[in-house]
């Protein structure tokens, strides 16, 4: 099969605020990519989340990628949610405030191997203490 006709190589992503059980909204993103564990990160593309959490522009991956890093900017998001936090924080004694940042991860960068061809959904469970992510369908 030529390169020509092989399926693109694409990556998708969404966002869920598991502290408030809903898609963060806003949060600004970028993705890196590079060719082989020693090459250098190149910006592909970039966007925010829609009100769904979801980024829907990010390009197909160009030929040669075997990396991708996905550079989530938390912080302003998590300063947008600030006072509604600390005041929930305050309401229960034993849960802790944000810090005057906003966030305690003021950004979350993820990096993963891909394979020509596939495509990566890669969502991230998000709280003002804590991140997880894997890879989705």
């Amino acid at each position: 099969m030529s390169s020509e006709s092989a399926a693109p190589t694409s990556v998708s992503t969404h966002i869920l605020d598991t502290s408030v059980g809903r898609p963060a909204e806003g949060v600004a993103l970028t993705l890196s990519v590079r060719s082989g564990s020693a090459g250098a990160w190149t910006v592909h593309g970039a966007g925010k989340t829609d009100v769904d959490g979801r980024c829907k522009n990010l390009p197909a991956l160009p030929e040669g990628t075997t990396h991708v890093r996905i550079d989530f900017e938390t912080e302003a998001y998590f300063s947008s949610r600030q006072h509604s936090v600390n005041q929930q924080a305050e309401e229960q004694q034993d849960a802790p405030a944000l810090r005057d940042s906003g966030a305690f991860f003021p950004e979350v960068a993820i990096t993963f191997a891909v394979q020509p061809g596939e495509h990566y959904h890669v969502p991230l469970l998000l709280n003002p203490f804590g991140y997880s992510v894997y890879r989705g369908s």
